[in-house]
């Protein structure tokens, strides 16, 4: 491995300029591709194998052109302080704004509250519904306009308007400006780390480069492989990430072969050739991690997954490729300028080297603080609840978020998160009589507050009745109250020869939130397995691989338990605009396991295959880990604090699930990277000492010798460079 990635590092080099044009065609190309590529398909958010999915697709079956998935909107209107809705002029005015809109551009029905019987008991508040032919998103511009001017004319009117649903929702946000404060802030660490704009602008360079064109071949196959913009979103950010951080170890072992007295040439070949194989590795890492999310059973997840992975691949291509082509127009233009005139030997001490020698001084002690600290703060962890947070954690300032407060005050708290309950009659005797016992047995239940009368399609043989539960949407009420009507649909069955199926936005929120739980502990041990085999591979070592692993976990725990006391316990809430506290979301642990995973063995494997290689070339055990860090640390810790950036970056946003994303990559990032990493890590190798690189024999002779260390590299006959030229950092 180590020497075909040499020989590729030097070719690269050398025909540079060749090089550099087949990138630069190859991004062309598939970015007219991408221009003239036909607009891919919405993803959807299909839940197959899921009780609420077969009820949504049921009703667009038996209730053709009723858009069970359309797009919604709540106007909620509220009478003047001491006055009622039901007013002549308050219910004139609600009756022009919900006229406005029935008619309106993709809008298929649109009630007068008056009419379905949508006011509060008090008088003082109503909503209409208005439905749309299209999905959430989807909305042209005309009819999110008219909906925002039709609720404007009803508070011209003197009534409070708020529109909820969603119908207005925008798309997550993912990129502009938090990925540029992110390069941003990279940019700065590059050059603290460097010590050279031209080395720090190398890495972002190439790393834009990669997401280029990874962005541009999702888009150019969008209609083919059904992938859009939403499945780009993680491969843009991991794209970005691992992009920096690939580049940045090509160019650190550059510097430091220069810096042994290598021409440039053989620098960048040997740069290739040992950084190369960690970034090939740490590349793999990463790919299994995100194909890994095939078996969540979540179409959508699986396409991010594999779009991620895919940019993932690029990015080591390019840190292979392009980087040492690049190197060779810069030269030694990546060192310092008063390094670039004479030989400046590497140090032999650095903050790197100091800090293992303090962690070697006294390893048991470092090794159970740190755990320790991981355990306390992963407690909380302990209290997880997961959810999909819906309108009643958005901000205050958001009309979502006032039209749900408005809903709950006029109509009860259940009102914002209705059950829908399909009873599927089809063959039996008397469709109607089975609806009326289905409602009559749910509007008996605890905790129902009220059952609609139940609405036939046109054959006559399928009914929908909506409940209202006492409880709000994420409430745990509501789900055990979602488990009991199910778990009354065998005796309903029985009783009325009727299929009972419950659904709607709730349901299916509860749904997702137990398939997601369900399949965290498959994907943690396909992942983590299919890692901990090629680390084995990576170090030849069984218990460095298991340690790498042990140690994730506990990272990832410790940010979840971040997470739970933030969003869910509303500690230091404010410091961050989180306005309501609520349920974690349900994406968050897998999210969390395969984005956290991959950047955690890059990490792992760049930093432990510099021990490694010192170990091989026959340094003890512990003056190994000294030289490890030496030459990786600082540039590990840069790596760590640009992904800290870039996720940081993610809490200032408005979107509640977006800034629980930041929070919690950022805070499991800093977890793995200084505690787990730069901590623990070398604790556990100093007091295993040389039984930590233990290969059983007949292990041994079975997994390949892929000499990530380069150890060939050293036995062959070295190219002879001049002493003027030989610089260094």
């Amino acid at each position: 491995m180590a020497t075909f990635l040499y020989r590729l590092g030097r070719l690269a080099f050398a025909r540079r300029r060749l090089v550099t044009l087949l990138w630069v065609a190859v991004l062309a190309v598939c970015g007219v591709l991408a221009a003239k590529a036909p607009a891919a398909p919405d993803d959807g958010f299909a839940m197959p194998g899921t009780e609420a999915q077969k009820a949504f697709d049921l009703m667009n079956e038996r209730f053709p052109g009723g858009h069970a998935d359309g797009a919604s909107a709540r106007l909620v209107f509220v009478a003047p302080s001491g006055q009622k809705i039901t007013a002549a002029p308050n219910e004139q005015a609600v009756e022009r704004t919900v006229a406005e809109l029935a008619h309106g551009e993709e809008v298929t029905g649109a009630v007068s509250p008056f009419k379905a019987g949508a006011v509060s008991k008090d008088g003082t508040t109503a909503y209409a519904t208005v439905s749309y032919s299209v999905k959430a998103g989807e909305l042209s511009k005309g009819a999110t306009d008219a909906l925002e001017q039709a609720a404007q004319h009803g508070r011209d009117a003197g009534l409070k308007v708020e529109v909820g649903g969603n119908a207005l929702m925008a798309k997550p946000e993912a990129g502009g400006s938090s990925e540029m404060v992110g390069m941003a802030l990279s940019a700065v660490v590059l050059v603290i780390t460097f010590g050279s704009l031209v080395a720090a602008g190398l890495p972002l360079l190439t790393a834009v480069i990669g997401v280029g064109l990874g962005m541009a071949l999702i888009t150019a196959l969008g209609s083919t492989l059904g992938l859009s913009s939403t499945t780009g979103t993680l491969a843009m950010m991991l794209g970005l990430a691992v992009g920096i951080d690939y580049a940045v170890f090509i160019v650190s072992r550059y510097r430091a072969e220069l810096a042994e007295g290598r021409t440039p040439q053989e620098a960048a070949g040997r740069a290739v050739g040992t950084a190369g194989s960690a970034v090939v590795f740490a590349g793999l890492t990463v790919v299994i991690a995100l194909a890994g999310l095939s078996v969540v059973g979540i179409p959508i997840l699986a396409k991010m997954g594999m779009a991620a992975a895919g940019t993932v691949v690029i990015a080591v291509l390019v840190a292979l490729t392009l980087v040492p082509a690049l190197l060779g127009f810069i030269g030694r233009r990546v060192l310092p300028r008063k390094a670039r005139n004479g030989v400046v030997r590497p140090k032999k001490e650095n903050g790197g080297s100091r800090w293992a020698r303090f962690v070697l001084r006294r390893p048991l002690a470092v090794l159970l603080g740190a755990v320790i600290g991981l355990g306390v703060l992963a407690a909380p962890a302990l209290d997880l609840r997961l959810g999909l947070p819906g309108d009643e954690s958005k901000p205050t300032s958001t009309t979502q978020r006032r039209a749900y407060d408005l809903l709950s005050e006029g109509f009860g708290p259940g009102f914002n998160g209705p059950l829908t309950v399909m009873v599927d009659a089809k063959g039996t005797p008397d469709p109607k009589a089975a609806a009326g016992e289905v409602a009559k047995t749910v509007s008996g239940l605890p905790g129902v507050v009220s059952v609609t009368p139940p609405m036939f399609n046109k054959a006559g043989d399928t009914a929908l009745l909506n409940a209202v539960p006492a409880t709000g949407p994420s409430a745990a009420e509501t789900k055990d109250l979602v488990q009991t009507i199910r778990g009354h649909a065998a005796g309903l069955k029985t009783a009325t020869g009727a299929t009972i199926l419950v659904s709607g936005t709730t349901a299916m929120n509860i749904d997702v939130s137990q398939k997601l739980t369900d399949a965290l502990v498959p994907y943690l041990a396909v992942v983590v397995g299919l890692a901990v085999v090629l680390l084995l591979v990576v170090f030849r070592s069984v218990l460095v691989p298991l340690k790498a692993a042990l140690g994730f976990l506990l990272s990832v725990a410790a940010a979840l338990g971040a997470v739970v006391a933030v969003f869910q316990w509303g500690w230091l809430a404010n410091l961050i605009g989180v306005e309501q506290t609520g349920p974690v979301m349900s994406m968050m642990p897998i999210f969390m396991v395969g984005v956290v995973f991959g950047l955690a063995m890059d990490y792992e494997v760049f930093l432990v295959t510099r021990i490694r290689e010192g170990f091989v070339h026959g340094e003890q055990p512990r003056e190994a880990i000294v030289t490890g860090f030496r030459h990786n640390a600082r540039v590990v810790t840069a790596a760590a604090f640009i992904m800290i950036a870039v996720f940081a970056g993610f809490i200032g946003m408005g979107e509640p699930m977006i800034k629980m994303m930041g929070l919690g990559l950022a805070a499991a990032v800093a977890f793995d990277a200084f505690v787990v990493r730069m901590t623990i890590v070398p604790a556990v190798l100093a007091l295993l000492g040389r039984h930590a690189w233990w290969l059983p024999r007949w292990l041994d002779r079975l997994i390949p010798d892929i000499d990530v260390e380069g150890s060939k590299l050293q036995t062959a006959a070295p190219e002879p460079a001049p002493v003027r030229e030989s610089v260094g950092v």
